[in-house]
């Protein structure tokens, strides 16, 4: 039913996200793709064909993710798997059957341009994006 092509972006929760993208992008050569207001709070750099979200703790999408990281809180939000394009119905019924709470599907921007993606939580608590591409408006 799944058919995973790759990882499309991790979101990384910061507590300093200057000192991060920074770090993301002299030392280790990714490069500033897409920023978005610093209310919103999200800078998306671009590593390799995949992203890497950075989110200030304290910004709109941060708060949602808690306190920062610290030696007891996380720092990584979500990852997103690239899918091929499915059914959104009929996946949304199959993760429901195998007792997986399911998002809504929403039009969202990662490595590969914006598509439709979905939300769903591994056992161990862990969000799994599953991001088909949007052949009509792919370019980043």
């Amino acid at each position: 039913m799944i058919n995973i092509l790759g990882i499309d972006h991790l979101v990384i929760r910061a507590n300093n996200a200057a000192a991060m993208i920074n770090f993301y992008t002299n030392i280790l050569g990714c490069t500033v793709e897409r920023e978005m207001s610093a209310e919103f709070g999200l800078t998306q750099l671009r590593a390799g064909r995949a992203l890497i979200d950075i989110v200030s703790v304290d910004s709109i999408l941060g708060k949602k993710g808690g306190p920062g990281p610290d030696s007891t809180g996380n720092n990584l939000d979500h990852f997103c798997l690239q899918i091929e394009q499915v059914d959104e119905t009929a996946l949304t019924e199959f993760l429901e059957e195998q007792n997986v709470a399911v998002s809504r599907f929403e039009r969202r921007y990662g490595a590969t341009g914006f598509g439709r993606s979905i939300y769903i939580t591994d056992p161990e608590g862990n969000i799994v994006e599953l991001k088909c591409v949007d052949n009509a408006g792919a370019s980043p």
